[in-house]
């Protein structure tokens, strides 16, 4: 037996605007003292969650294609240690952006 799926595209740019009651929830929500929110059914982080927390395998940035000019002996080292220079070049780059973040 096959189950019918229903797929729902959201436009976030284009979001239906908030009812009244929905303000109304959120205006309450924003007004409550942090010393009444329940976090009970929310397990306490400690450093050894941390420690073996990982990225999500399911995250992948999205690529945009360029055209950069790159000296010729630096392609050509590039090239020279097998395919993939182009990913190489992208961990290069992806490394020192988050050294200077």
């Amino acid at each position: 037996m096959k189950k019918k799926m229903a797929r729902y595209k959201v436009d976030l740019g284009n979001l239906p605007p908030l009812t009244e009651a929905q303000k109304a929830e959120l205006k309450a929500l924003a007004e409550m003292p942090e010393s009444e929110i329940d976090y009970s059914d929310i397990p306490p982080l400690d450093d050894n969650f941390l420690k073996n927390a990982v990225r999500n395998p399911f995250y992948r940035p999205t690529k945009t294609s360029t055209t950069v000019r790159l000296d010729s002996d630096v392609l050509a080292w590039l090239k020279s240690q097998g395919k993939g220079y182009q990913t190489r070049i992208n961990a290069i780059l992806r490394e020192a952006m988050l050294r200077s973040l």
